[in-house]
Formats: structure tokens, sequence, C-alpha cells
């Protein structure tokens, strides 16, 4: 059962060793060679006196800046193209073509059918996402401190990009695609629904993942200035007398800003310090798992109501 699922899938598993070939190439080029030139070209380009000529490698600088932003999109939007190849080609056309009642009347159980088309993109999903975020981390480190545009831990694409939430999200699109397939039974249908499915899973996942791990909160008296942008950011805006929170106004007239400035008896930032960065990506990625398995158990359910 398990070569005959390689061999029915084997243009998926191609595509998918061509897109690792690449991507990793790319990230080890970044953590080294072209991180080092990126950082040569900040160098001199920190250094110039604009009141005269200037040389600097901009190329360098920007072939750093768009390689490892194409290789950021690339493992963000990974777990996407798996939900819609899942609902489309894993489950969604062998139920819309028949071939899956016909593996069942074969000796092949719905069961072991379903068991072993998620077992086998899973692996190879998780073997080779595993080394892509690794590369990733590498090509994000060498240029953290080094070169001026490097992005911050806590920028979205990085932070998933960066570590196991990407293997995480990218199961759980399989799981997500495979139940839309097993629901709909059409593979273009279950294409557009996996998208959606997986859509939804991002953006709460998005919304949880500050409150996963308790935070950190700086204050300041009102006559200090208190800066943001220290670390993932949770909250913040006004202290009162009595220790409440308030948010900050949005003032349409200098009196109006005045009087709700009044109240303030200081300021408060609440957000997730770098020391953080592991904690969150274990919990995240501990929640989508938990997630996936859900939606697996739920396959199953689907698959049996369906058979009987």
């Amino acid at each position: 059962m398990t070569r005959w699922v390689v061999r029915l899938h084997r243009p998926a598993l191609l595509a998918w060793a061509g897109l690792f070939a690449v991507v990793a190439g790319l990230l080890i080029a970044l953590a080294g060679p072209w991180a080092d030139a990126a950082a040569e070209g900040w160098r001199h380009y920190d250094a110039c006196d604009f009141n005269r000529p200037c040389s600097y490698d901009q190329t360098a600088i920007l072939r750093y800046k768009s390689w490892y932003n194409y290789t950021t999109y690339a493992l963000n939007v990974l777990p996407f193209l798996v939900a819609a190849w899942a609902g489309a080609a894993l489950t969604g056309r062998e139920l819309e073509s028949g071939t899956a009642r016909l593996a069942w009347t074969q000796g092949t159980s719905p069961a072991r059918w379903l068991a072993v088309r998620l077992a086998v993109p899973a692996l190879a999903l998780t073997a080779g996402t595993s080394l892509l975020f690794w590369l990733h981390h590498r090509a994000w480190a060498a240029g953290r401190g080094r070169i001026d545009t490097a992005k911050t831990w806590y920028d979205t694409g990085t932070f998933h990009a960066n570590g196991p939430t990407t293997a995480a999200l990218a199961l759980a699109g399989l799981a997500a695609g495979a139940l839309a397939g097993l629901l709909l039974r059409r593979a273009l249908p279950a294409l557009v629904l996996g998208a959606v499915f997986m859509s939804g899973i991002w953006g709460t996942t998005q919304q949880l993942l500050p409150h996963l791990w308790p935070a950190v909160t700086r204050t300041a008296a009102k006559q200090q200035q208190l800066d943001l942008g220290a670390g993932l950011g949770v909250d913040h805006g006004m202290l009162t007398s009595t220790g409440g929170h308030l948010p900050l106004p949005a003032c349409d007239s200098e009196a109006a800003c005045d009087a709700a400035y009044a109240k303030a008896a200081g300021f408060y930032d609440t957000y997730h310090p770098y020391s953080h960065y592991w904690p969150l990506q274990l919990t995240t990625s501990a929640l989508l798992l938990a997630v996936t398995g859900l939606l697996a158990l739920a396959c199953f359910r689907v698959l049996r109501r369906q058979v009987s």
C-alpha cells in the first residue's frame, strides 16, 4: 500500500523534493557567503561620509534581503500549498474517481487506506521542514546584528520560518486538506476548502500566539519616554494612579488629547523579549499538533460514517 501511494503521488513528491533542494541551497548560501558579503556592504555604507563619493556593495545587500524574503515566503506559503494538495489530490480526487472504493474492495480497509495516505506525506513533510527551519534560522542568525535590514525575531514570517511551527503548520495543513477532501469528495472544491481551513488555522494561531506564554510588562513615569518595539508586543497604553490600564487615546484635537492624557500617571508596555522565543515556538507547535491530531481524528470519523 505504501508503494502504491508513493507511485500514485510521485509528481507531488518530486515537486516537494525540488522545492526542498532549491530552498535549502538558497538558505545555505544566505547563511554563509551572501550574509558575509551583505554585512561587509553595510559596514562600508555605515562608514560613508556622504559629503564625498562613497563606495559600497549594494548588490550584495539587496541579494541577501531579496533571497531571504523569498525563502521566508516559501516556508510560510507551504502549509497552504499542502492543504490545497491534500484536499484535491490526496483524498478528494480518489473519492471522486472511485479509485478509493476500488482499493477497499481489494482487501485494503478504509482506515488503513487513509492512515497510509496521511503517514507517507507527513513523514516527508516532517523530515524536510525540520531541516529547512534549521537552515532558515542559521540564515537569519548570520545577519542578526550585522545587516541593518535583517528582520526582527518576532517578524511574523521570520518567526514561523525560524522554528518548529513551520513543521507543525505543514502537518496541520495536511490534515485540514485531507478532511476537506473527505467532506466534499471532489477535487477542485476540496482544494479551495483545504486552503480556507488552513487560513482559519493560521489566523487563529496568530491571534493566540502572544498569549501562550506569560509576557513581561515595563512601566514608565508620565514624564519618561517608553520605547515600544523591544519584542513581540502584546499590549500597551496608559497607567492610572491606581495602577489600572487604559488604552492610548485617539485624539481629534489638542484639547481632547490633553484631557485624555491628564488621566495618565504613566505608561506600560506588555511584550515578549527574545528570551521567550523558544517557549513561544514550543507552545505554539504543541497547540498546532493538538489541532492536527483532532483534524486527523475527524478524518477517520468522517470516513467511517461514509463507508457505513
